[in-house]
């Protein structure tokens, strides 16, 4: 086969999609070759940027470093901006190479539309990219701080008024969380939470138009009821510094303008030669093929293809990943000599998230609203992460948005949060540790030993002089009560007996007088014979000690305590765990909340092991890429 060459432009939604699609197809083939150009050495979640924007999440929760999401696979990743595309030479020219294509997919998205009004460049915060959230935050985090210091009560007011223009997904979901953000922001600067005025200026008479009136209409009930002032039929025609002019002639004093109106064509397409529609958009045909040069591909927001007669594909996530794969699968058939297939967009639905706490709706006709709709929108989000197979980045989103929020922006409120204080963990791992070790060394030294070790400091000797004749490592018969690796005539005795030594105790009768059936079943089959069973048993006494060393020094404390719960519903279910011995399970789940990152090795392993298993599987983060 004759080598082909295939370069991608963009790493948004489409791009990625396309990449490992085309990476999978082609994974063993050497003929294939498929580079990824971007400007950036990561992929934005471009969906969550009002979360950063707003101080819900960290910067990095919605930041994908591309070495991540390509490592092993045949992906060569480039960071640099494309200055010409030559469709006579098939080559991408950048600022600092060039790269020669047998087939070319253009997925750079888009970019924000401020219809030529006067005053937005120079003014107002666009919402588009990674770098504009956080250049917003930024700047809201300053002009509040700065206002608190203001005497002048016009000029406080007007800092303190936070606009956003347009009442689309990106204008709704940024106000949303700019109400619950302004609360932290009134505390950390010392001043009202009343003070601080939230504007959405629209210029259609309703807002929301993508979704049915029922559903906007709840999310306007929502903001209202939110103290949001909605202006409506109030197009902006001037923007300033510290204020815009609405087309009435009203002024509106402000000095934070988010501009969210719009959006069109990446502007850097303008030089490809390539026909344009509306906004800028490039045509395509249903293979989402340029209708002007055979083998470039068009995807994601760039992308201008009727799938009706005047309805174009919609900008937004499931079209571009959907155009994606659909360019993928084309080049993969013309490769392949194979029949090429056309585009079906197959759309869900519409989610608006209003805040961490509230959201609107519509999937497949089904309305929703509240709090499960911002549930489905972390189900579809977390579903988003298998589409790009990066088991590392769903559990890093789940991280960032269930376990790393502050102030209850997250649909669980603070009852998630990992922020809070684990240093009062240490004494119940101290306990939770203990009552291993003792299980443990009593079954170890035998429970005549262990029993006066434990009664009287001077009796410790007695450990030195060797094991006792009840340890179970001297035992050849099953100590635990399998009925089947017993006689009749002694199955209840050693029943009782295997109760005793599992507790170490006699202070409490077990939970369960007798095993249940199905885990019978499970135990016969997993130690079939007394050997097997003798084996196991001795093998228990050093996880136990084990379990224990690990939760009091704090090493591995997750895993020990999953082995510790683990362990006890084990003892429960075999008839061996008693009613005094039962505080060690939910003990344990306690303890499974990074606790032994107080006083604990995990504080200096874990970090440790996170650093070095990442940089062996990913490869090492970088700024830019050049792969060859």
């Amino acid at each position: 086969m004759v080598n082909k060459n295939i370069v991608i432009i963009g790493a948004g939604y489409a791009g990625v999609h396309a990449a490992k699609k085309l990476a999978r197809k082609f994974k063993k083939d050497d003929s294939v070759s498929i580079t990824l150009i971007d400007r950036h050495s990561y992929h934005t979640m471009m969906t969550e940027l009002h979360e950063v924007a707003a101080h819900r999440v960290e910067p990095d929760a919605i930041q994908f470093d591309l070495r991540r999401l390509f490592k092993r696979t045949k992906v060569n990743l480039v960071t640099d901006n494309v200055t010409h595309v030559d469709h006579d030479t098939k080559t991408v020219k950048t600022e600092h190479g060039e790269y020669d294509y047998d087939y070319l997919i253009l997925g750079m998205g888009g970019e924000p539309n401020d219809f030529g009004t006067p005053g937005v460049k120079e003014h107002a915060f666009t919402l588009w990219s990674w770098e504009d959230a956080v250049k917003l935050r930024e700047h809201i985090e300053k002009t509040v701080a700065k206002a608190a210091t203001v005497r002048d009560d016009k000029k406080r007011r007007a800092m303190l008024t936070f606009t956003v223009c347009g009442s689309g997904f990106t204008g709704i979901e940024l106000v949303g969380e700019l109400v619950e953000w302004k609360e932290r922001l009134a505390k950390n600067n010392k001043i009202d939470a009343d003070e601080i005025t939230l504007y959405v200026v629209e210029s259609a008479p309703t807002i929301l138009n993508m979704l049915e009136r029922r559903d906007a209409d709840k999310a306007e009930a929502y903001l209202n009821k939110k103290g949001v002032k909605i202006l409506k039929e109030s197009p902006i025609v001037e923007v300033h510094e510290n204020e815009v002019v609405l087309k009435n002639g009203e002024k509106l004093p402000t000095y934070t303008l988010a501009w969210t109106a719009g959006v069109q064509a990446n502007s850097d397409t303008k030089d490809y030669g390539m026909e344009q529609a509306r906004t800028g958009r490039l045509k395509v045909n249903e293979y989402m093929e340029s209708e002007q040069y055979k083998d470039v591909y068009v995807v994601g927001d760039l992308t201008y293809f009727e799938e009706e007669p005047g309805k174009p594909t919609p900008q937004i996530v499931e079209a571009a990943e959907q155009t994606g794969v659909t360019a993928a699968k084309n080049i993969i058939a013309d490769i392949k000599d194979e029949e090429k297939v056309s585009y079906d967009g197959k759309y869900h639905g519409i989610m608006v998230s209003i805040g961490a706490r509230y959201g609107v709706a519509n999937l497949m006709g089904m309305h929703l609203s509240g709090w499960f709709s911002n549930f489905v929108k972390h189900m579809v989000n977390l579903y988003y992460f298998f589409g790009i197979y990066s088991g590392y980045y769903m559990v890093r989103y789940v991280q960032h948005e269930f376990f790393h929020t502050k102030d209850k922006r997250n649909i669980f409120r603070n009852f998630f949060s990992r922020y809070g204080n684990v240093l009062w963990s240490l004494p119940l791992r101290i306990f939770v540790g203990g009552f291993w070790i003792n299980e443990g060394a009593a079954k170890l030294w035998g429970e005549e030993i262990w029993g006066q070790v434990t009664s009287s400091f001077k009796d410790i000797p007695l450990l030195f002089r060797g094991i006792g004749e009840d340890s179970w490592l001297l035992s050849t018969t099953s100590k635990m009560p399998f009925s089947w690796l017993q006689d009749a005539t002694s199955a209840a005795t050693d029943a009782t007996s295997g109760a005793t030594d599992a507790a170490a105790t006699e202070w409490a009768e077990p939970i369960l007088s007798e095993m249940p059936g199905w885990f019978a079943w499970i135990m016969e089959i997993m130690m079939p014979t007394t050997e097997v069973a003798v084996f196991m048993q001795k093998i228990v006494v050093f996880i136990e000690i084990g379990i224990g060393l690990a939760i009091i020094f704090g090493l591995f404390t997750w895993l020990a305590n999953a082995a510790s719960v683990g362990f006890l519903a084990m003892f429960t279910l075999s008839a061996m765990l008693g009613w005094d011995q039962v505080w060690a399970l939910p003990g344990s789940i306690a303890l499974m909340n990074g606790s032994g990152r107080t006083f604990g090795l995990d504080y200096w392993v874990i970090p440790f092991i996170q650093k070095k298993l990442s940089r062996f599987w990913y490869g090492k983060e970088q700024s830019l890429y050049q792969d060859k």
